[in-house]
């Protein structure tokens, strides 16, 4: 009999789990960035293994919102929480111990999945701090892959007995469409400065998959028309930028435009967050 059940990786912003997931799936799935909440929506990668698949969750991370872009993220994150069959518990093992979850995630009822604390970025602490972290949760490295054997035995011995729900050589669940969005924004987080990449969208308005050369015109939506000239930079130098970031992980030969566009305060408005997808 087969295994197959969902896993969700929680932790307030920037403790891996993009890192993680990308790892596990084997592929650049999600977006990493040093910078916190570069996830808004929640990316699901799969990893099949003998009998069993894994449905992974990488969400966005639990914190307080301070507006209304923050808390569509927090609901996204709870919502899933509440379907998962295994928690994953994510903190960086340099700043363990870690606080208990219920406290991080402040759900309205305890979580009805088991809960493993997992310690990330393991290579960052002595052995022998890895030792003592590992007595009493697991200690995971996403650079190495040190320990990510004894998390992956572990979830799979909580996962339910169930026919496999994809194919087990896919690694992930959604459509290029949304890798696009996904795709901009982590080259939004790499070229512009500190603050802009939270006030950064994008929105693909025209896809055309089935023709050759795939044709793909996106929209990129500011806040503000002072951060517009900003992301097309001097004669288009940081727009050029942006779009050959995301041309190399686009299929061979595709054809993207890219539209800069001001939707005023588009995170605290709930016209736009939802057209956006939030």
């Amino acid at each position: 009999m087969t295994k197959c059940g969902h896993v969700g990786f929680a932790g307030v912003p920037n403790v891996g789990k993009s890192s993680l997931l990308n790892r596990l799936v084997g592929t650049h799935l999600a977006i990493v960035s040093p910078k916190a909440q570069a996830t808004r929506i929640p990316t699901v990668g799969l990893l099949t293994e003998g009998d069993t698949q894994m449905v992974l969750y990488d969400l966005p991370g639990l914190l307080e919102p301070s507006y209304l872009m923050q808390e569509r993220m927090r609901h996204l994150a709870e919502e899933r929480l509440g379907k998962v069959d295994v928690i994953l518990y994510l903190h960086p093992a340099p700043e363990a111990p870690a606080p208990d979850f219920q406290s991080v995630a402040r759900l309205e009822t305890p979580a009805r999945a088991p809960v493993l604390t997992v310690y990330t970025k393991g290579d960052m602490v002595p052995e022998a701090r890895r030792m003592e972290l590992t007595r009493n949760a697991f200690v995971v490295s996403s650079e190495t892959g040190d320990g990510i054997p004894a998390v992956l035995a572990r979830v799979r011995e909580l996962l339910p007995e169930a026919p496999f729900e994809f194919d087990p050589d896919d690694v992930g669940t959604q459509p290029l469409r949304f890798f696009v969005v996904e795709y901009l924004r982590e080259a939004a987080f790499e070229l512009l400065g500190e603050e802009l990449p939270y006030s950064f969208t994008a929105e693909v308005e025209e896809f055309r998959e089935q023709k050759r050369p795939v044709y793909i015109r996106v929209n990129l939506y500011v806040e503000r028309e002072s951060q517009k000239g900003i992301v097309i930079g001097r004669d288009g130098s940081v727009l050029k930028a942006v779009g050959t970031a995301v041309r190399d992980q686009l299929p061979p030969g595709a054809f993207i435009e890219l539209f800069v566009k001001v939707d005023k305060d588009w995170q605290r408005r709930p016209r736009s967050v939802e057209r956006l997808g939030y």
